[in-house]
């Protein structure tokens, strides 16, 4: 069975970090691609990252690129977001999933969603 289990969300300050966590299991996690997308209250799907887990290989938003790193560690099957010089905007419900195939192909699971504020 394929499970995404997500941690690390909370509340941070403008201009704070927080890192996500993705445990991945039920799968060949070192050999997959994944992906971090967010959707704020009322609105829909927004992809952040994506990285292919066998070459580290990755791609980001505009919105996001230059702040946020996507990593995984093969050792451990998790993958992570790592998310820094945050701003009221990126308050938002932030997912892991797993990619079809490649990258862009579609998500086929997704982690329980993990709650990120950004406040004073």
């Amino acid at each position: 069975e394929v499970q995404l289990v997500e941690s690390g969300g909370g509340l941070v300050q403008p201009g704070g970090s927080l890192r996500l966590s993705c445990a991945a299991s039920g799968f060949t996690f070192s050999m997959s691609a994944m992906s971090w997308v967010r959707r704020a209250p009322g609105k829909g799907l927004e992809w952040l990252s994506s990285i292919y887990s066998y070459i580290s290989h990755a791609y980001y938003a505009n919105s996001v690129k230059g702040r946020f790193a996507i990593f995984t560690d093969n050792t451990k099957n998790t993958l992570y977001l790592q998310m820094n010089r945050l701003k009221s905007e990126d308050t938002d419900e932030y997912y892991c999933a797993r990619d079809l195939l490649a990258i862009g192909d579609g998500n086929d699971y997704w982690g329980q969603e993990t709650q990120d504020t950004v406040a004073s």
